[in-house]
């Protein structure tokens, strides 16, 4: 299962990936938020860094402004391995290298062509 999660920067971002998700019929659960109204991103970074460390399967997709927060506050939580990515280079090598379980992301500065691989 994919968990997403997302602060009020992160927000149109995180609802364009559902669409991805969506149209390619991969699972996933949006921990929020819903809307662009300020909100504090550890707050999803938790909740989404929680669940993923259930099952070894489990992945995560936070985004907040620049990603920072997002993964710091998903590194405090046991078993979560968060990282900011921002390319796919990147994002392969945190995966295969650093066995990365959440990709943390910029909602000010990620583009389509780069976060759909």
């Amino acid at each position: 299962m994919i968990y997403l999660g997302a602060d009020h920067a992160g927000f149109k971002l995180k609802e364009q990936i559902k669409d991805y998700l969506d149209q390619r019929k991969i699972k996933y659960k949006d921990f929020g938020t819903n809307n662009e109204e300020s909100v504090d991103a550890s707050d999803f970074a938790v909740k989404v860094a929680k669940k993923v460390r259930q099952n070894k399967i489990n992945r995560g997709i936070l985004i907040c402004g620049s990603g920072i927060m997002m993964s710091m506050a998903a590194n405090k939580i046991k078993g979560a391995r968060a990282a900011l990515v921002w390319n796919p280079k990147i994002a392969k090598q945190a995966r295969e290298h650093n066995d990365v379980n959440i990709l943390a992301l910029s909602g000010r500065e990620s583009k389509p062509k780069d976060w759909k691989k």
